[in-house]
């Protein structure tokens, strides 16, 4: 199982997505691209929430950046857990460069059974 946020990870989430085929997200998560740069112990890593789908990088299309360590980053959009995102944001765990109007989408928008589906694969393949 790959830690989280390595090459193997990103591969495996990958393989996961492709598997999952579509989605069927709302509109408001089909259209939405936000940039993530995560810090831990290793650094810096970037990617993006892009179409609902977890992609290594970043994306051309966010108009929107958060940063954030990755234990935040694990609890609020792997486990889905909005509690800790509010919590994050809050206390500053969040920092928001960009639209915060994309936020208010994330935040309204409720994830289709696949997208959810299909984070819980990821987080089953994740140490």
């Amino acid at each position: 199982m790959p830690a989280f946020l390595t090459d193997d990870w990103f591969t495996t989430v990958e393989q996961l997505t492709a598997q999952a085929g579509d989605l069927n997200l709302p509109p408001a998560l089909a259209n939405l691209a936000i940039n993530l740069v995560v810090t831990d112990t290793s650094g810096n890593t970037e990617l993006s929430l892009d179409g609902g789908k977890i992609v290594k990088g970043s994306s051309a299309n966010a108009k929107t950046t958060l940063n954030m360590d990755a234990e935040t980053l694990r609890k609020v959009f792997l486990e889905f857990d909005m509690a800790a995102a509010m919590q994050a944001f809050m206390t500053g765990k969040i920092k928001v460069q960009g639209d915060m109007s994309q936020l208010m989408a994330l935040q309204t928008a409720k994830p289709s059974q696949e997208q959810k589906d299909l984070f819980k694969k990821v987080l089953e393949h994740t140490a």
